[in-house]
């Protein structure tokens, strides 16, 4: 009876150290696993930060193009916005990974003179390059073309005044000879005059094989279509893209 009892004694003692040694073993793999966690946890740390850095620097250094124009730069009649000369020079920019963020502030029916009034609450954002695309509905209403070249003025000095390191770009225009050819000639030579007098960048005429070409134009004969958006952003990229840095 007593060897029974010596017996289960030695088998409990056993039991014990066993269990103990169990735990020791547990509590080294639980400690070391924790050191990899916090090992890793330090890597990716280590890892993400830079590139978090990157892209908020990437971020700050974004610049604007403001397009500051009518109907014309606001894409009437389209079904998408993004369809807009705007719009498509914006893809462009973005495939060449270029950090400018395209602002289209056009308002269908805008004249030289609206322009001028909301003029200040544009410019409540850096434009780095701005581009002024105003007239035409001046010009189909006959508006007296020394009042439409004193309120363009008066937005480019606006621009200058608060922003003088911003490159402008002024989009010339022409209208069909229905207020006279005298008036029609004046509207046409008032952009090139505007350019030289204020050293602007100018594109020509925005509306270059699309004016007056019905298949590239939507039924009221004025506003382009999808496709006639297209050649106007190539219009406009032409003198825009050597600016861009």
């Amino acid at each position: 009876m007593l060897k029974n009892n010596q017996l289960l004694i030695h088998i409990n003692n056993l039991s014990q150290k066993v269990f103990l040694k169990f735990c020791c073993i547990f509590l080294l793999i639980f400690i070391f696993s924790c050191k990899q966690d916090a090992s890793k946890k330090t890597t990716n740390a280590e890892t993400t930060t830079p590139d978090t850095e990157i892209n908020q620097t990437e971020n700050n250094n974004v610049k604007t193009i403001v397009f500051f124009g009518d109907s014309l730069t606001a894409g009437y009649g389209l079904d998408d916005v993004n369809d807009a000369y705007p719009g498509i020079i914006q893809q462009k920019i973005d495939s060449l990974q270029l950090n400018y963020n395209i602002v289209n502030s056009g308002v269908s029916g805008e004249t030289t003179s609206g322009g001028k009034n909301r003029i200040d609450w544009v410019l409540n954002q850096k434009p780095t390059v701005f581009i002024l695309e105003l007239g035409a509905n001046d010009g189909l209403r006959g508006v007296p073309l020394k009042q439409s070249k004193e309120n363009l003025q008066d937005i480019i000095d606006a621009v200058k005044k608060k922003y003088p390191e911003t490159i402008i770009v002024l989009a010339g225009m022409q209208i069909p000879p229905n207020m006279g050819q005298e008036y029609t000639t004046e509207f046409k030579n008032m952009f090139p005059d505007l350019a030289t007098k204020n050293d602007l960048y100018l594109v020509p005429f925005l509306l270059e094989n699309v004016g007056g070409i019905s298949d590239l134009n939507q039924k009221d004969g004025i506003h382009p279509t999808k496709e006639g958006h297209q050649i106007l952003a190539k219009n406009v990229w032409t003198v825009l893209k050597p600016i861009l840095k």
